[in-house]
């Protein structure tokens, strides 16, 4: 339809490829202070301003936040780099996770840099859009009416109207390149000559996009839960629809498994059928005014991104079908559903970030003709899906060109990788694989959980750990490196269980859901 005007900004990229920029960071020494936490008490934070727009390195500068848990080992093998994805996830609390996480022997050996990037958290200026844009009952994500289809068409223009009238002097310069010339300068800061990095998810991308800027400064590099770099970011959405569709599936079939707790079927299908009855009904009749349909979907999406929340979504589930008790489904919506949204502050990066990075259709008719093909394939999720990214089809800039990732001249890059994966789908680890030409693949063979690494699985914390120790990769014949067998499914919920937090839901709690 019809497309906004547009703020003037400078482009970094020509026909797909990256045109350097010198970087000239300052070398001066952060200043470190204590900042631990109950949790990880070593921690310790800084700032670091950099370049708003790095094409013009002594204009206007913005703040980083930083943080660090510092080696402790006589053999030091440099600063570790730790990105949580999102974009728009915070990275400071990551730091202390990924070092308690990983072997003491290994993680003591490295200084474990976290960081806000631009616009994120602690960063500052911080980006808030629209503080209230997912306070609840939305209108029904799926459009089956023209009013419906309005009411989601005039929230996301909103949003994106917003954002131009709050942040237009920073829109232009929130975006993956830009973010990666930050991470060099983080990297300078800290007087390293190379960096080690490990991202998750959306950090795999910037970690590639780095890796494409600068690779004489890689010295190790991880990347878990890959995204398809050919897809940023319209295409990659609609093929997570399909998965996370898939992934809805099997916990319906989980369901189903244990018709003995839950009560609601063995076939899946059955259950599949109560869940969308179940969604119909609160789409009439929002539970305790604030889960309609939309909040229902968001409530469940996180099981597609982790299995641990299977247990807890399946007892608000049956508790709403079986005994017409909504207030399970309410406080799961409150735990996982108002999570995504939570902070306007990560949203407003999310939609910033993703809109800017690579082209987005401007034509509406598009966006209702692929979603309602999608739909009709895949409905648990295309519709929310879309109106999350919606506000790219009006957003205030220019849209940048994607980076082509492919490269030959970095060190060996570790990939990690569930079969199952809705977020990252597997096909997109398949391709990094390929275009880094040194890069070795660590398939979790039958997994479905999202970030996969440090979140109980030895087997591929094995391969993590050998390679931030000494550089060992595995090298297979075929196009698969190694393969580790994915964990069992979780049970339903006894009271220890319930009352325990493992390490993956500790993991997936400091990441952001969407990619």
């Amino acid at each position: 339809m019809r497309r906004r005007a547009a703020v003037l900004c400078t482009a970094a990229l020509v026909a797909g490829t990256v045109a350097a920029v010198p970087a000239r960071a300052s070398a001066t020494p952060l200043a470190w202070r204590q900042c631990g936490t109950e949790k990880y008490p070593t921690l310790q934070c800084a700032s670091l301003k950099v370049p708003l727009d790095h094409s013009a390195p002594h204009g206007r500068q913005i703040t980083l936040a930083l943080s660090r848990v510092p080696h402790t080992a006589r053999r030091y093998q440099g600063p570790l780099l730790v990105n949580p994805g999102g974009p728009g996830a915070s990275g400071l609390t990551l730091a202390g996770f990924v070092a308690s996480a990983l072997p003491r022997a290994v993680a003591a050996q490295y200084d474990v840099i976290g960081f806000d990037p631009r616009g994120v958290g602690r960063s500052t200026p911080a980006l808030e859009c629209k503080p209230a844009h997912f306070a609840p009952v939305r209108p029904d994500s799926a459009p089956r009416t023209p009013r419906l289809e309005r009411a989601n068409l005039l929230r996301a223009q909103s949003f994106a109207r917003a954002c131009a009238e709050k942040h237009a002097d920073v829109l232009p310069y929130m975006d993956t390149i830009s973010a990666a010339r930050d991470m060099d300068r983080i990297r300078a800061a800290l007087g390293a000559r190379r960096i080690n990095y490990f991202g998750y998810s959306y950090g795999t991308y910037l970690g590639a996009v780095y890796g494409k800027l600068f690779p004489e400064r890689v010295r190790r590099a991880a990347l878990d839960s890959v995204v398809d770099p050919t897809g940023v970011w319209y295409q990659d959405n609609l093929a997570q629809d399909f998965a996370f569709n898939d992934r809805h599936r099997a916990f319906m079939a989980w369901v189903a498994k244990y018709d003995v707790t839950y009560r609601l079927g063995t076939d899946p299908a059955e259950v599949e059928a109560k869940w969308y009855a179940m969604r119909a009904s609160l789409a009439r009749r929002p539970a305790g005014g604030k889960v309609g349909a939309s909040e229902l979907e968001d409530t469940f999406i996180p099981g597609g991104y982790y299995n641990g929340y299977w247990p807890h979504l399946a007892e608000a589930f049956a508790a709403y079908v079986n005994s017409k008790d909504a207030d399970p489904l309410i406080e799961a919506y409150e735990d996982f559903g108002g999570s995504d949204a939570s902070g306007a502050n990560g949203y407003s990066v999310y939609a910033a970030v993703q809109c800017r990075d690579a082209a987005w259709s401007r034509d509406w008719e598009r966006w209702r003709e692929d979603n309602w093909a999608v739909h009709a394939k895949a409905p648990f999720m295309t519709w929310n899906n879309a109106w999350y990214n919606a506000p790219c089809a009006f957003w205030p800039t220019d849209s940048l060109r994607s980076v082509d990732i492919a490269n030959d001249k970095l060190p060996p890059v570790l990939l990690f990788q569930a079969t199952d994966d809705a977020a990252t789908p597997y096909p997109g680890a398949v391709t990094v694989h390929r275009r880094l030409a040194r890069s070795s693949l660590v398939v979790e063979r039958g997994g479905g959980n999202h970030a996969v690494t440090l979140g109980g699985n030895t087997c591929l914390d094995r391969h993590l750990a050998a390679y931030l120790a000494d550089g060992t990769v595995p090298r297979g014949a075929g196009a698969v490196d190694a393969v580790c067998e994915a964990r069992p499914d979780p049970k339903p919920l006894s009271a220890k269980a319930a009352a325990t937090v493992s390490r993956g839901a500790e993991l997936h709690g400091l990441l952001g859901f969407r990619p």
